[in-house]
């Protein structure tokens, strides 16, 4: 009876060892993304628009915040940040994928230079160049008024610039993995390098594309800095621009009307997480199998 009690402590002892300290890191983890996300929810249904009031989660329940919103500059914030995200996703999984298709299936001088080179450049962050941004757009804004300061072109070409040389590098690994004798089969029946980039290697690669259109959209979508310093108007700005204005005041601040936009904000990127997530771990991880 003693030895059976000592083994089913052992038992138990290496299921807390190899399986139970994940359940409490996944539990803590959970608790730490889930109720600053519970507080924001509850501040936006709070009328008060105090931060301080919503301490006790859910106290007050009303859509005040929600209604207001319709009277304010929210809607065109909403959709220029929804065009700005859009074309920049679009754009990046296009551009990148061609380079993409160069790199792997190409031979030229340079090749591997070029990949070097963009994962290089890809260790400095953009914002780092945003005063250089700022004059190279003013500069272009006497030429080209529409890729100078205060338009969404300009601001999505920035963007476009600063996400290709790491998608680019990302989808090379996965378009590795598509064989080349399918290559070599559609030129036996005549099919240019456009068909088969466009007919044939998307589609084997809607994994990657997915994730990189999903990431572009999200990082477009909120970033601020670079957003910031390109929008000069109320008209242009973005989400993240839009909504720190409210902010910026930290004493008179609207927050309830603040928190019911962030909480509106953040609907887009579930929806699209959700559509896309079959695409996800599978495009994550098949560009790592064969470099």
């Amino acid at each position: 009876m003693a030895h059976r009690t000592d083994t089913v402590r052992l038992r138990g002892r290496r299921w807390w060892r190899e399986l139970g300290w994940r359940h409490v890191v996944g539990v803590v983890t959970i608790a730490y993304c889930v109720l600053p996300l519970l507080y924001v929810l509850s501040a936006s249904l709070n009328p008060g628009g105090s931060l301080t009031g919503s301490n006790d989660l859910f106290r007050t329940v009303a859509g005040q915040n929600y209604a207001d919103l319709a009277d304010g500059d929210f809607g065109s914030w909403a959709m220029n940040s929804l065009v700005v995200a859009t074309a920049t996703a679009l754009g990046t999984v296009l551009m990148g994928a061609a380079a993409a298709y160069a790199f792997s299936r190409f031979r030229f001088a340079g090749r591997e230079a070029t990949l070097t080179g963009l994962l290089l450049v890809q260790m400095f962050p953009q914002m780092l160049a945003f005063v250089a941004i700022f004059l190279l757009l003013l500069s272009i804004g006497d030429v080209f008024p529409v890729l100078g300061l205060n338009n969404q072109l300009a601001l999505i070409a920035v963007y476009l610039g600063g996400a290709l040389g790491v998608n680019a590098f990302l989808m090379y690994g996965f378009f590795n993995t598509i064989p080349r004798e399918l290559d070599e089969a559609a030129k036996i029946d005549g099919a240019s390098h456009a068909q088969i980039f466009f007919t044939i290697i998307l589609r084997l690669v809607a994994p990657i594309l997915a994730v990189v259109g999903l990431l572009s959209f999200i990082t477009a979508y909120g970033e601020f800095v670079i957003a910031r310093v390109v929008l000069q108007t109320n008209d242009r700005f973005t989400l993240a621009v839009g909504l720190y204005q409210w902010a910026s005041d930290e004493r008179n601040a609207p927050w309830g009307l603040f928190a019911a936009g962030a909480v509106l904000a953040a609907v887009p990127i579930v929806v699209l997480f959700q559509f896309l997530q079959r695409y996800i771990v599978a495009g994550l991880t098949a560009g790592s199998v064969k470099g």
